[in-house]
């Protein structure tokens, strides 16, 4: 699980960064825009997409496009597409499982592109339930270190459902039930700890270890997934050594 969650973590501050960071951006546009459609437009009474907005204006997402997304969704504003979340799971290179959650407003594109990208990159579509069984939804709050310990967060979300704190580096993941996530946000909040980002996961109950190459392997297939405007997010149950990712952050 840390092995994941530190290079999730680490590719998503890179993104922020790099040529992808459109992807990204249009990526939390369409969360807001789902979370204000099912939920209501008012943030203050829609915890997801409260968390949703949060996670967008901290990634420097511009304030008008989060505005703008939150009436589509909510109906306020004309011009919402009719999202749909489909989830397909598969097989990575080294036997690595995965899940793949698209957010499309076209089924049969958001097909072709994980088929082509799977297949390209040494991975392969699985049956439904084949693969989602080793994972398990989860809360994941992910808290920068800044001056904190991990005493500080543990005490400050255990009674709050919290069933872990991981360090992972330059982060600490705060990891519960999924319907234990927005009292684990609260309690960091009225314990005046910052966070960066508050959502359901998928965590795997059981890793496999991967080396050098095959931690490249899975890499490119899962950047190749996420290049896909229709991929939402990817989870995988691989594990990757702290030597190793520091080789590849090199690169």
């Amino acid at each position: 699980m840390s092995g994941h969650s530190k290079w999730a973590t680490t590719k998503h501050k890179k993104a922020a960064l790099d040529s992808k960071r459109g992807k990204l951006f249009a990526k939390l546009i369409k969360n807001i825009e789902v979370a204000a459609r099912t939920g209501g437009p008012d943030p203050d009474g829609n915890p997801t997409l409260y968390d949703a907005i949060t996670k967008a204006r901290k990634n420097s997402v511009p304030i008008d496009n989060i505005e703008r997304a939150r009436k589509r969704g909510g109906g306020l504003e004309a011009g919402g597409a009719d999202w749909q979340t489909i989830m397909y799971e598969g097989y990575a290179p080294g036997g690595v499982a995965i899940l793949i959650e698209c957010l499309t407003d076209n089924r049969n594109r958001a097909a072709s592109e994980v088929r082509v990208a799977l297949t390209r990159n040494g991975g392969s579509l699985a049956d439904p339930g084949s693969v989602s069984y080793m994972f398990n939804r989860k809360g994941v709050v992910i808290v920068p270190r800044a001056s904190l310990t991990e005493d500080d967060v543990l005490m400050a979300v255990l009674d709050a459902g919290a069933e872990e704190v991981n360090d992972l580096g330059e982060n600490f993941e705060v990891v519960s039930e999924a319907t234990d996530l927005i009292p684990v946000r609260k309690a960091l909040q009225e314990a005046g700890i910052d966070y960066e980002s508050a959502e359901a996961s998928f965590m795997a109950t059981m890793n496999v270890p991967l080396d050098e190459e095959g931690a490249r392997k899975v890499f490119r297939l899962i950047d190749a997934l996420e290049d896909s405007d229709d991929v939402q997010n990817v989870w995988g149950n691989f594990d990757v050594s702290d030597e190793v990712m520091e080789k590849l952050e090199e690169d």
